[in-house]
């Protein structure tokens, strides 16, 4: 049985299909509402049509702003426990934005307040001053590009996991992590002066004049960017290292099946997931020292994910069989290309089959591309 941020993985991964096909047609606030952000509460648990557990329009008099209203408040034990401001999709979320979720947060019973376009969600709460909604969110989760680790967040605050001491007691750290993060994203792209201050003072011996700046700027954003590559190219290096050195021996095959020459890929509909992604990087990075990179290419297909060399499909070096939901396969070939299908639990255990990729893909080094 798989757990609930897997289910959870599964329906936000389904839903941001759907926001994909249909964000240009949904042109409205209210079309917003309707075809994103209730599916989303949805895919938290919650019954957005029961007004006891989901409020639409909610409206609490505010100083003088009387009948204002927010877009959601959520309940929980009959009490205000989150409130939802949304916006137009495709709108870019702002400080702007906040003021109706500001004005209401301090006159409910509510922790925990969300901005969003049906995209981007901004969590808030009141971790700078009781009481008083953060100006800063302290969790960002985007429907369209997002970690396995911010699903693991956003299941905190699934309906069947909601816990209000357990969410703050990380949120503090989360707020300013991500804030960390972004200031760091933002180094690495365009260096402050403040960056290139320190990193020239450790290397530069003169004094640090403008003609300096301009001249050492350029030169610490492509370090930045060449110490980051260095740094996963060691890793792959030493996984790749362990892949051959350790690793388990292989289990038994399970399947031995011809293959076909001409079975095609690249249908309509499929849609290649970030595991075949990986596996194909993975399998790619360990027959480099047999074959020229430029020459493995992936091409997937509805029955599975060809990894294949010329992109011809009659030179097979491995197939991916990763659409069922529990069981995931590997088909590797012999030298006179029968499919070999072999389960395994997941993706890092391709590193285990390196020496057998190695020997197809040599199989296929002094061939002339076609």
């Amino acid at each position: 049985m798989r757990g609930c941020g897997v289910e959870l993985a599964d329906k936000i991964k389904t839903l941001g299909g759907r926001i994909e096909k249909q964000r240009a047609s949904v042109l409205t606030e209210e079309a917003c509402k309707n075809a994103f952000v209730m599916p989303f509460l949805s895919a938290l648990g919650y019954d957005v049509f029961d007004p006891d557990i989901v409020v639409p329009e909610f409206t609490a008099d505010v100083g003088v702003k009387k009948g204002e209203k927010v877009d959601y408040a959520i309940k929980l034990n009959g009490k205000i426990s989150m409130l939802v401001e949304c916006k137009g999709c495709g709108a870019n979320l702002a400080v702007s934005h906040m003021s109706q979720l500001y004005r209401y947060f301090s006159v409910t019973d509510a922790r925990f307040a969300i901005l969003t376009n049906g995209i981007d969600y901004w969590f808030y709460s009141d971790l700078d001053e009781p009481n008083k909604m953060d100006q800063r969110p302290f969790f960002q989760f985007n429907i369209l590009d997002h970690r396995p680790d911010d699903v693991a967040e956003l299941q905190k605050f699934a309906i069947d996991m909601f816990d209000l001491d357990t969410i703050l007691s990380t949120a503090s750290n989360l707020k300013y992590s991500s804030a960390i993060k972004a200031e760091l994203i933002k180094e690495f792209d365009n260096p402050s002066e403040e960056l290139v201050r320190m990193m020239v003072a450790r290397v530069y011996e003169g004094r640090f004049i403008q003609k300096v700046k301009e001249e050492f700027a350029p030169l610490v954003a492509v370090a930045i960017k060449d110490a980051i590559r260095d740094m996963i190219d060691r890793r792959l290096a030493t996984a790749l290292e362990v892949g051959t050195t350790n690793w388990p021996t292989p289990p038994a095959v399970s399947v031995i099946e011809p293959v076909s020459a001409d079975s095609s890929g690249g249908e309509e509909g499929v849609v290649t997931t970030p595991e075949e992604i990986e596996a194909y990087h993975i399998i790619k990075a360990i027959v480099r020292s047999e074959i020229k990179a430029d020459r493995v290419t992936m091409r997937d297909a509805q029955r599975y994910c060809a990894i294949i060399i010329d992109d011809s499909n009659r030179k097979p070096l491995a197939r991916l069989h990763f659409n069922a939901k529990t069981v995931k396969y590997i088909s590797l070939f012999t030298a006179d290309k029968q499919e070999e299908r072999i389960k395994i639990d997941s993706v890092d255990d391709i590193y285990g089959f390196a020496e057998r990729l190695r020997q197809t893909a040599a199989s296929y080094s002094e061939k002339v591309s076609s």
